[in-house]
């Protein structure tokens, strides 16, 4: 089987405050889409980052006074470390205010696109820095905007140069409705198609230099005007292959690659999927195949965020239980295609439930079963391997929809069948087929451990450690809290 390239990118967040749980989900899920496609022999490029030059990161850092280079180079270390910690597989990681390749991206990506997409003109209209983006009237919810309930609008007024989406309305409906890029799922796909028919409208694409202070990337042959954060943002997945210079890496995974992957919350869906292709249309580059969307966490019902002060430090988590406690927290009671709540409380039932009394005990009973009968073969009946096939089969269709939840689902079924299976032929009074239960159970911890490896990476690896080594565990996977 020819072995596919695969691209796949998180959004990149702004830096105007430490990451939280939120971003933590999108990190998980590109992750273990990223792990799956590698352990089925796919080329796999992940790329994740920083967007630094909003207008939000240069207003915080004059609320802090500290100068706006100090204060990203600051928080985007947080939110490499949040990559590392997590136990993110990312091949690339881009930051958009220091790296020459994406400021001279941008550039090219805004040069590229036909001079008739692109023109100057006045405008006056309201403004969300939180988005950062212009809003209609009928964007908004009692004069707010609704992704940001605690920010006031700004009105601005002033000369920007405007793509003209108008132009694309017709294309972007027909690569969506058929297909040609995926939206996933269905409902965020539908939302763009309404939004289509309503009818598209030009956008703006630069802003004064004055108002982004000084902040950012020019508009090409423009001093007095700097590039739209989206569209100098939005051009990072390119520009971290290279797309400067048309490298290999553009060539192979953009260019040539069998899938293009984003995995991005619902709160950019339009950007991603009406603005970005358009872009990309007008610069005769190649459209993204797939866009999953994800919703958001919320806490008590409401939406988690910076700007609401109801965030979630992913870092204290995985300090008190360990990444893969938090990756399968995230992955598991997260609904993939919709909102997930979080709570202290849940999150420890889940830990001690699934983790430290269904997993873990049931990886900890198997291997000094093993261990005790000096057991390492694989053996296994049909009725084991039926089971165990039904379950690959199930994870692998569920994978490939990004159904996160509904395969752990899955894995956690077998685990349950495996624990079944001692329960009911109690190898440790030795009957005549002790040894096969326990060949048959070893297979199935086994099949286990290489479900979960791109859901929780560091655990399959103990347990297929302790396997091959036939040796039992002499602390807990998970201990209990």
């Amino acid at each position: 089987m020819e072995r596919k390239t695969v691209f796949i990118s998180t959004a990149i967040p702004y830096v105007n405050a430490k990451p939280h749980i939120g971003f933590a989900l999108e990190l998980v899920e590109a992750d273990v889409f990223a792990r799956f496609k590698r352990v089925n022999n796919n080329d796999v490029f992940l790329l994740t980052g920083t967007d630094e030059n909003s207008l939000k990161n240069v207003q915080t850092a004059e609320e802090l006074n500290i100068p706006t280079a100090e204060f990203v180079e600051k928080n985007a270390k947080f939110f490499q470390k949040l990559a590392v910690d997590l136990n993110i597989s990312n091949d690339g990681f881009i930051r958009t205010s220091i790296e020459e390749k994406h400021k001279k991206g941008a550039e090219k990506l805004w040069s590229s696109c036909r001079p008739e997409d692109i023109y100057k003109k006045q405008y006056k209209g309201f403004y969300c820095v939180g988005c950062e983006e212009f809003k209609t009237a009928k964007d908004l919810e009692n004069g707010k905007c609704p992704e940001h309930p605690n920010r006031e609008v700004e009105i601005v007024e002033e000369e920007n140069y405007f793509f003209k989406l108008s132009n694309y309305q017709n294309k972007l409906k027909e690569i969506i409705e058929t297909g040609k890029m995926e939206i996933i799922p269905e409902t965020r796909k539908n939302e763009m198609l309404s939004f289509i028919n309503s009818g598209l409208e030009d956008f703006s694409i630069s802003r004064s230099n004055e108002r982004a202070k000084k902040w950012g990337i020019k508009v090409p042959q423009d001093e007095e005007q700097t590039i739209y954060v989206w569209f100098d943002a939005l051009s990072n997945y390119i520009t971290a292959l290279d797309y400067t210079s048309a490298g290999e890496k553009f060539k192979k995974y953009w260019e040539e690659g069998s899938e293009i992957i984003h995995v991005i919350g619902k709160g950019i869906n339009r950007f991603h999927t009406i603005y970005w292709p358009a872009m990309l249309l007008s610069a005769g580059v190649r459209i993204p195949t797939k866009i999953f969307i994800h919703g958001y966490i919320t806490s008590a019902g409401q939406k988690m965020s910076k700007s609401l002060g109801n965030v979630v430090d992913p870092f204290e988590l995985i300090e008190k239980y360990g990444a893969d406690a938090l990756r399968y927290y995230l992955l598991r009671e997260i609904p993939a295609y919709d909102d997930g709540d979080f709570s202290p409380d849940k999150f420890k039932s889940k830990y001690n439930g699934d983790l430290a009394n269904g997993l873990g005990n049931f990886a900890s009973r198997v291997l000094k079963l093993a261990s005790s009968e000096k057991i390492s073969g694989l053996e296994v009946t049909e009725e084991i391997q039926k089971e165990v096939d039904k379950t690959e089969e199930i994870v692998n269709k569920k994978m490939e929809e990004f159904k996160f939840n509904e395969a752990l689902a899955a894995i956690f079924s077998l685990i349950s069948f495996g624990d079944k299976l001692v329960n009911e032929k109690k190898p440790w009074e030795k009957k005549d087929d002790y040894k096969e239960a326990i060949k048959n159970s070893l297979f199935i911890l086994k099949r286990v451990a290489d479900f979960i490896s791109p859901f929780l990476p560091d655990t399959s690896e103990k347990i297929q450690t302790h396997i091959s080594q036939n040796a039992a565990f002499e602390n807990p996977l998970f201990p209990r809290v």
